[in-house]
């Protein structure tokens, strides 16, 4: 196993994610296979679990405490995340983290995350009425934190201002970074903003939801050139493993063959050959749908409604990729007047982008994606009674 030092601990560089546990028909999670992962896992080196208060409608917490219940509590580092993006309305922040204690069979975690921090999100969190941020501090200063960081999911601009407003509060970002996502979501741009602040790097998805790990039979043939017994999964893993400001790479794990495929990424450093990367990007864009824009922001200039349109790019072209309730709660935290739907079509962006995109037409695509896709809303509103349920409310 490869492993990083950080903050004197020394963490596997695989990570365990705990949000995609194999259910069974009767909707509970398969603890045997769980736990056998999770043996196969610590027995190849493994020290770090992630998982998060709303995982699995609550059940990712209790399952993952299960399979760790055997093994000393210092001998693993836990990670979990506090679902200030779901939270109903204000509520009592202290005794919705002591369910997730609870729920883990533990007395504090080794890293705590504010969860899915994005445009819309770091309204509930720095908001005064509900009172998060001033509450985790509490539990830190208190010993049941031990190291804070936050899940990011929202755009460049954001990560910024939150690390240069928040300097000295936490300790490591955890962002969706993969070699598809290194353009397609300036995953490159989100490094370089973390590691300037000097903070750990924290790796969700980095297989993309699987997407990575099951390439077409086209793109697969072109990974087999270089070594034909190389899973497609293992490319990406090398791929971040070539950055060093990253300290762990979570993989939600879920079925044991990916458990023991993983460990095999992870036995040593074998960093990718150029060819090999020239490859991996190839592929990447071979995969993506949307529009070439590049962020320079001269169709900006001139726009009447002054929206900020790579914003709502960065947005179509997620979207287009994969339906994306995140890219939905960015476009939430907009204004009104700053949505797509406030685009009046005068072409004066068109006209000024090097890329001859034609942005209203995308535009509107975008309001009609947004406008008639799954809203955040809806997804929510689960969440929101499993919380109020289990705070007897």
């Amino acid at each position: 196993m490869i492993y990083n030092e950080f903050k004197g601990m020394k963490l596997s560089r695989l990570g365990f994610g705990c949000m995609r546990f194999a259910m069974k028909d009767d909707g509970t999670v398969d603890q045997d296979k769980v736990d056998k992962m999770f043996d196969l896992a610590i027995e190849g080196g493994v020290n770090y679990f992630d998982t998060a208060y709303p995982y699995l409608g609550g059940l990712s917490e209790g399952a993952m405490a299960h399979a760790l219940k055997k093994y000393p509590r210092d001998s693993y580092y836990l990670a979990d995340k506090f679902p200030g993006h779901s939270l109903p309305g204000p509520v009592d922040n202290i005794a919705l983290f002591n369910i997730s204690l609870n729920r883990c069979n533990t007395d504090y975690f080794d890293f705590y995350l504010l969860h899915n921090v994005n445009e819309w999100s770091i309204k509930i969190y720095e908001s005064e009425e509900y009172h998060i941020i001033p509450d985790i501090l509490k539990l830190k200063e208190e010993g049941k934190i031990r190291h804070l960081g936050f899940s990011f999911h929202g755009g460049c601009d954001l990560l910024e201002e939150v690390l240069t407003k928040y300097e000295g509060m936490f300790e490591f970002v955890q962002i969706q970074c993969n070699y598809l996502d290194w353009t397609l979501q300036d995953a490159r741009r989100k490094y370089d903003i973390i590691t300037s602040h000097g903070l750990g790097v924290w790796i969700m998805e980095p297989l993309r939801g699987g997407k990575l790990a099951a390439l077409s039979e086209e793109n697969s043939a072109k990974l087999k050139q270089f070594d034909a017994d190389a899973s497609d999964a293992s490319y990406s893993f090398r791929f971040l493993q070539d950055l060093e400001g990253i300290k762990v790479i979570l993989s939600g794990m879920n079925e044991v063959f990916q458990v023991e495929d993983n460990l095999k990424s992870f036995e040593s450093r074998k960093p990718l050959s150029e060819e090999e990367r020239k490859v991996l990007f190839e592929i990447a864009d071979s995969m993506k749908n949307g529009v070439p824009c590049t962020a320079c922001r001269y169709c900006c200039k001139g726009c009447p409604m002054e929206l900020d349109i790579p914003m709502l790019l960065d947005c179509y072209n997620n979207m287009k990729f994969a339906s994306s309730l995140n890219m939905s709660m960015r476009l939430d935290g907009l204004a009104e007047d700053k949505k797509p739907s406030a685009c009046i079509g005068c072409g004066q962006c068109t006209h000024a982008c090097p890329q001859g995109i034609d942005v209203p037409s995308v535009l509107r695509e975008l309001d009609d994606i947004y406008t008639n896709g799954p809203t955040w809303a809806e997804a929510a509103r689960s969440r929101h009674d499993a919380i109020l349920k289990d705070l007897g409310k």
